[in-house]
């Protein structure tokens, strides 16, 4: 009974159109009116969700995506993918994987990468002879690898929700080779499309235009080396490549590119305030509701309900993705992290599944929630840079899911995929 009434009221104000941070902290209220747990406990439990020194990487990496997404770094990006893959069969579409992995690991935002790449691109490959669908396919499934890649703020989230116990740094690492993986599949069936629909070739581009295209672009290559370099090396925490980011990132944009206006910083700032207040708010709320659901023991009736089901890890591990899925695809990913990584982490630990490696399935599944409607913020924010309906996206977008599931289910049953760069780094 405790449960329904926590999340029945729960789901009773998303329904009703309440914002999800709002509903969070509501239901937690309810919860605790229900359990007679004195109300100042509620609030403690909200002050000490945000009062975590590891929520500093999240400002700052919002702010150094935010930057550098609307700072030209996209198109120069782009120009480099282009030399270094352009110029073969459906080239035009291994630009756009390209590029989204180089923006990915720099921006850590599917939306960011979807809209700078999608609204450079699409348009392109249009032009070029590509169906226009399929580049905004190609464009939306691509950003997936943002969600893997660092410095994703999601996994930060993860870490937290998880109570801290899993190193940010060591997720950011596991990362890396699930993404790479993503995007060399993505890429296979753009080839494998290109020649079976006979895409066209891009040409060469001379020597001496190419080095002036990667000496530009690599300045914005050099903040992945800063936050991966950093991290991998130990010279930086999460929240020091996180700072350090912002301050290249600020330096590029403003003395060596030069495409963004001083007076259009404080709207920037503006913008990237609002985004982290909202990610705050919903964090506290999240850590009160999470307190509520500990209290009625909501995780160890879940835990008790999986393994009743199976004791066979693979098949848990099955269940739980077709259950992240479906929430994926009716809900933002912000707050089921928060809400079910304290509901899950007892199961994946009785199973023996590794959190580092639990935390790279759960960012998998829920990246794909972002591209599935009805709530796929990804896919919303696709259809409107190619100015295609949901329903035309989508037709393109089968084989993608497919190409998608298929990656899931190997970083889902092939741990080292996500665990042998952490440990070979002793993260």
């Amino acid at each position: 009974m405790d449960a329904l009434i926590l999340l029945g009221s729960f789901f009773a104000l998303v329904f009703l159109g309440v914002p999800i941070a709002y509903s969070l902290g509501l239901s937690a209220l309810v919860g605790a009116l229900w359990v007679d747990l004195p109300l100042d406990a509620v609030m403690i439990q909200l002050a000490a969700g945000v009062n975590k020194f590891s929520l500093l990487a999240i400002p700052f990496f919002v702010l150094a995506g935010t930057i550098m997404a609307e700072g030209g770094m996209a198109r120069r990006l782009i120009a480099f993918a282009g030399v270094l893959v352009g110029f073969i069969r459906g080239g035009l579409a291994l630009v756009n994987v390209l590029a989204s992995t180089f923006f990915g690991a720099i921006s850590g935002s599917a939306v960011a990468d979807t809209a700078s790449i999608g609204s450079v691109l699409i348009p392109e490959m249009e032009k070029k002879g590509y169906p226009r669908k399929f580049a905004a396919a190609v464009t939306v499934s691509c950003s997936v690898q943002a969600i893997l890649l660092p410095p994703g703020h999601n996994v930060v989230l993860y870490s937290l929700a998880a109570g801290g116990s899993v190193s940010i740094a060591a997720l950011f690492m596991a990362g890396v080779f699930p993404a790479l993986l993503l995007g060399g599949v993505i890429a296979l069936l753009c080839l494998w499309t290109a020649r079976r629909q006979n895409f066209p070739k891009g040409e060469v581009i001379p020597l001496r235009q190419a080095l002036k295209i990667c000496a530009d672009a690599l300045w914005g290559l050099m903040t992945m080396v800063i936050i991966l370099g950093g991290i991998m090396s130990g010279v930086f925490t999460a929240n020091e490549s996180a700072a350090i980011a912002v301050v290249w990132a600020f330096f590029v944009t403003m003395f060596i590119y030069r495409d963004y206006k001083w007076r259009d910083l404080p709207k920037l700032l503006h913008r990237t305030v609002k985004t982290v207040t909202v990610v705050m708010i919903l964090i506290g709320f999240a850590a009160a509701f999470g307190y509520i659901m500990t209290i009625m023991m909501i995780p160890m009736t879940v835990t008790s309900f999986l393994t009743s089901l199976s004791d066979n890890k693979y098949v848990l591990l099955a269940l739980i993705n077709v259950l992240l899925l479906v929430l994926g695809a009716i809900m933002d990913m912000a707050p089921l992290i928060l809400i079910l990584t304290p509901i899950l982490m007892p199961v994946i630990k009785m199973i023996g599944v590794d959190p580092v490696h639990f935390g790279m399935i759960m960012m998998l599944n829920l990246g794909i929630g972002l591209i599935t409607p009805p709530v796929g913020a990804v896919l919303f924010t696709g259809s409107a840079v190619a100015k295609l309906s949901i329903g035309e996206v989508l037709s393109a977008m089968k084989p993608f899911f497919l190409a998608l599931l298929l990656v899931l289910g190997m970083v889902t049953y092939i741990p080292w995929l996500s665990l042998w760069l952490p440990r070979y780094l002793g993260l």
